[in-house]
């Protein structure tokens, strides 16, 4: 059963990874904060709660994810490559982990309502069905910009009875969706439990997080040693917020053999403005609760993010990531949009698998990965692409 353990790589008493992370939020949130963190603390390392976890996991998620090996890839590449199918989850995606816990987590505080941003939906889908699971009322805010493309996920949502709420505000994009499920938990949060998708946000959010994601690495590096009797060489994984990268990443961050490789969005390329590249073009600044690396121009003023992928396109990173980049702990590039489609079409035509527009970012650089010849590599495919079809559709011409 897994259980985290502390690592050296555990943020500080107010929950920053050197300048990065900290508590930047209004003083109405602070007691509820506190009260998670408080919670958060005696829960973290208890046999008790994540037994109730794992039972989920097991029997309602279908953990273990398997770590498949992909022959025809592998074949072509010259190297021997495994997909960790987080795709294959309930819910189609890895953010079901983190939700689960999270939705336990609310019910012990007695907290009856549920408020959660969605950005390619795959959040929102997971929170809407462990609220219908645990009876909870939950309320999500979505980009308006993806609704189109993201329909299948918004009528999931509306099955489970999920309340559906469309952000009309800025770039309508998932900042503003996290932005509106703020002020929402901001007013309500007395009795409203805030479920963070992604390893962003006050502290203890992006602890907490990578701590109920972190299963992901801790099943993978089980898995490899039982198939290959050693360590990949590389382990790499999409960065949108961040938080199927630091789950992989983090029961491998502390092998000096293994290199932890983080893929962020190119979009149109990282020399235009059409990117969501944050740690290679961005600078420190304060969003949403926390110090990190933001994409934002000479006013501090944050700029609109892009990517083909809606789960990718935030102005912002995780705070840990922002660590690793300054420490220099895990190696970080991108992919662009075109590089990403032509990965989607490449592993569903060679392995019979089709991958989430974020995964195939992940997938796409197993092209660009120097010296791959020989290497042993794990790639976390993080969600499937049935929620991208429709948009797929369009961008390859299918009639």
């Amino acid at each position: 059963m897994y259980i985290p353990t502390p690592s050296s790589f555990d943020p500080d008493h107010r929950g920053h990874f050197g300048m990065f992370g900290g508590r930047y939020v209004p003083e109405t949130l602070m007691p509820a904060l506190l009260e998670l963190h408080s919670e958060y603390e005696k829960i973290r390392f208890e046999k008790n709660f994540w037994t109730e976890v794992d039972y989920y996991l097991k029997d309602y998620v279908g953990r273990p994810s398997p770590l498949y090996f992909a022959h025809n890839i592998s074949r072509e590449l010259g190297a021997r490559i495994y997909l960790k199918r987080e795709d294959l989850n309930h819910t189609g995606a890895h953010k079901v982990n983190n939700v689960i816990a999270q939705g336990l987590m609310a019910k012990r505080l007695g907290k009856k309502k549920i408020i959660a941003e969605t950005g390619a939906g795959q959040h929102g889908v997971a929170t809407a069905t462990i609220c219908a699971l645990l009876g909870l009322e939950c309320e999500i805010p979505m980009c308006a910009k993806d609704l189109a493309p993201q329909q299948l996920n918004l009528l999931r949502r509306k099955l489970l009875c999920a309340k559906p709420k469309a952000v009309q505000s800025g770039s309508r994009t998932l900042k503003d969706a996290m932005n509106d499920a703020i002020r929402h938990w901001v007013t309500h949060a007395r009795d409203t439990f805030y479920i963070i998708g992604t390893v962003a946000g006050p502290h203890p959010y992006p602890m907490m997080v990578r701590d109920f994601q972190a299963i992901i690495g801790w099943e993978a590096r089980r898995q490899i040693l039982e198939k290959e009797n050693r360590l990949p060489d590389s382990v790499i994984a999409c960065i949108g917020g961040g938080s199927n990268a630091i789950g992989m990443f983090q029961h491998f961050l502390e092998d000096e053999s293994v290199t932890c490789i983080g893929i962020e969005a190119g979009g149109l390329g990282v020399e235009s403005t059409q990117h969501g590249a944050s740690l290679l073009k961005g600078r420190p600044g304060v969003l949403h609760g926390q110090m990190s690396y933001l994409l934002q121009n000479d006013d501090g003023q944050i700029l609109e993010a892009h990517s083909i992928s809606a789960g990718l396109d935030y102005p912002g990173i995780g705070p840990e990531h922002a660590f690793h980049k300054e420490n220099r702990s895990v190696h970080y590039d991108n992919i662009t949009d075109d590089e990403a489609l032509d990965a989607f079409v490449w592993l569903s035509q060679k392995e019979g698998i089709i991958p989430a527009f974020e995964s195939a970012h992940a997938v796409a650089y197993l092209k660009k990965l120097p010296d791959i010849a020989g290497q042993l590599v794990i790639v976390n495919l993080s969600g499937r692409g049935d929620k991208d079809m429709m948009q797929a559709k369009e961008l390859l011409h299918f009639d």
